[in-house]
């Protein structure tokens, strides 16, 4: 070979040099990434610099903290169903954003996230905000690794977005040393991922038909992750066809119209006594995709491990999850579309002799929205049904954790399939940027964010975000000066006594005026309609600081009637 070609091929070799910063800002193009959140850090530069060139493909959207990104992602994975993509730095941004992959986790979104991390030669010195992104993230993730080598990147972000879509959904994590990022090689790029997810066998499916055959008074329950609108629609035509009233697990009704025959409520904090008593009777229950976790089965009450004593259909993703907790007379591993165009392509059976027993579910189901008013001059149950009769089908609803949102959990009646966004984790702080994300994602929808004071004042930063990236999304703060939770639980148990739960906060109206955003204080039920229609008139992130007497505790519950019973009890019990 003479010195020219020589010359030639090493120029060509150069030529085609990227850094590992550039080679994983092209495999996130290829795999279809179209919006990435961010806190930026000096330990992931080279990436930042590589997302400046993509800006056409990829919206970078960069927030207040952390915490406030990772619920972004998380958000983004849970309305699409693609992996949700984060860039933090390591130590303190890591740790922040360890919440959203917690939730990530329990919710089974998709989601990746990206951590900025130290040289490779200054690793296990505890370096500049050093950590372990397998130690740290190796028990909340699905996948945790660092990518010490830029020609794998491609190889290891192709796995990242595989694990995180097959099976049951969920978050990966991987490290970026810094120097790695900034070091330049040739490698190819890998293919676009392929989700991959079990599907039923015709045993399973011919199974699951003669059981629901026998029985005269099943239960459908949906819930998890790994849905899809045309599986909500092919899981609520088997229901339908089959007569089978259908509850949802906690924050996850919106898998099913919940104004139809067949719908019979939801299982979270304010579940209606008929479906309890009906989950504690039924003779065949059915779960698809559900966990049954802890709220699900109100503290595995209802549901009894490992062997419950109502025949148990259990289908899920993930088989590691069949039979982990529960026992059943049939385990189907399968993904959400896969089982629901299975079912909905079995016989209907004939269901004549249940119409009684739906039919009375869902009696119960629409007797639990009629609601006495509470205490003080604001009612969050109407306020709540307005929002409801107010809003077009496609409105998107966003909400975060606490009693406030067993207001939204009982009466709001979700339309169709993700409608709803909410952290089954339980995570505070998630509403405001779950909302954010929504509406970024979905910019001619309205989204409205059900948030808490205490929920608020945790991520209710992210207002500037909102304003900043021009994501108008409506909040409603429900004010009561509480951590009412925990106040419930205290009034409770320890009766009078209630250490940590009172707030003082600031003039929220005020506080998103400050911002750029539209605010207004709402005090009375008969002032909301009005507040709502301007809020959204306004073309700007909104909040509207719903002040609700601290008394109403829970849906058709005052803190002083926990109280008077508890202290009855108590001194019943001296």
């Amino acid at each position: 070979m003479s010195a020219s070609t020589n010359e030639r091929t090493a120029n060509q070799r150069t030529a085609n040099q990227r850094t590992g910063g550039q080679i994983l800002v092209d495999q996130l193009t290829i795999h279809g990434v179209d919006l990435a959140f961010c806190v930026p850090g000096e330990s992931y530069l080279a990436a930042l610099d590589a997302l400046w060139d993509a800006s056409d493909a990829i919206r970078l959207v960069t927030t207040r903290i952390e915490i406030g990104a990772a619920t972004m992602a998380e958000a983004y994975g849970k309305i699409t169903g693609k992996p949700g993509i984060c860039f933090v730095t390591r130590g303190p941004g890591a740790s922040h954003a360890m919440i959203g992959v917690h939730t990530a986790m329990q919710d089974s979104s998709p989601m990746i996230l990206f951590v900025g991390q130290v040289a490779r030669d200054m690793r296990e010195r505890e370096a500049f905000q050093e950590i372990d992104v397998k130690a740290m993230f190796g028990h909340t993730a699905k996948f945790a690794a660092d990518i010490t080598d830029p020609r794998r990147i491609p190889e290891m972000v192709s796995h990242a977005f595989h694990v995180a879509v097959s099976g049951r959904p969920g978050p990966v994590v991987l490290g970026l040393p810094e120097d790695m990022l900034a070091e330049r090689c040739v490698v190819e790029d890998a293919a676009r991922y392929h989700v991959v997810r079990p599907s039923p066998s015709a045993g399973a499916m011919a199974r699951l038909r003669e059981l629901l055959a026998a029985a005269k008074r099943p239960l459908l329950m949906v819930g998890g992750g790994g849905w899809s609108a045309a599986a909500a629609r092919d899981i609520t035509e088997f229901a339908a066809a089959n007569d089978i009233p259908v509850c949802a697990s906690f924050r996850c009704q919106d898998i099913v119209d919940n104004r139809l025959d067949n719908y019979v409520g939801s299982w979270s904090l304010a579940t209606n006594a008929g479906l309890v008593e009906r989950m504690q009777t039924t003779d065949l229950l059915l779960v698809v995709g559900a966990r049954l976790g802890e709220l699900t089965t109100q503290g595995y009450t209802t549901v009894v491990p490992p062997r419950p004593k109502q025949p148990l259909i259990h289908v899920h993703a993930d088989p590691d999850e069949l039979g982990r907790v529960y026992q059943g007379e049939l385990l189907i591993a399968s993904g959400m579309a896969e089982f629901a165009a299975a079912a909905r392509a079995l016989p209907p059976v004939d269901a004549a002799a249940r119409s009684e027993w739906t039919q009375g579910a869902r009696r119960d189901y629409l007797a639990a929205l009629e609601l006495p008013p509470g205490p003080g001059t604001l009612d969050l149950g109407d306020i709540v049904r307005q929002v409801n009769a107010t809003l077009p089908e496609d409105a998107l609803i966003a909400t975060d954790a606490g009693n406030f949102a067993s207001w939204v959990n009982r009466l709001y009646q979700f339309p169709s399939y993700r409608t709803l966004v909410g952290p089954t984790s339980g995570a505070m702080g998630y509403g405001v940027p779950a909302a954010i994300a929504a509406k970024l994602l979905h910019p001619m929808r309205e989204v409205v964010c059900f948030v808490g004071d205490g929920g608020f004042m945790m991520t209710g930063q992210e207002l500037a975000t909102a304003v900043q990236f021009d994501a108008p999304i409506i909040i409603l703060l429900v004010n009561n000066g509480l951590y009412g939770t925990i106040r419930m639980y205290q009034e409770r148990e320890y009766p009078g006594r209630y250490p940590a739960t009172d707030l003082q906060n600031p003039d929220f109206a005020a506080l998103a005026r400050a911002y750029g955003a539209y605010g207004e204080t709402v005090s009375d039920t008969s002032s909301f309609a009005g507040a709502f229609d301007r809020a959204r008139k306004s073309g700007l992130p909104a909040i509207l600081d719903l002040r609700l007497d601290p008394d109403a505790i829970a849906p058709g519950v005052t803190a002083s009637g926990l109280r008077a019973a508890a202290l009855a009890r108590h001194g019943a019990g001296r």
